[in-house]
């Protein structure tokens, strides 16, 4: 969860400092790309979660 986190605070600060600045348009495309990575991993190992069942 925290490595989520970490990813989107990333995400967001790429985000703003793409838009901001002039010419650097190509940070806010990383950050894009990090936001997916993120939500990538959270589903990854939601769905690893989901098929795991206790064995009786």
């Amino acid at each position: 969860m925290v490595l989520f986190l970490l990813l989107v605070l990333i995400a967001v600060i790429l985000g703003i400092v793409g838009v901001a600045a002039s010419g650097l348009g190509y940070l806010l495309a990383i950050g894009v790309a990090v936001l997916v990575a993120a939500l990538a991993l959270v589903a990854v190992r939601w769905s690893r979660r989901v098929g795991r069942r206790p064995i009786r």
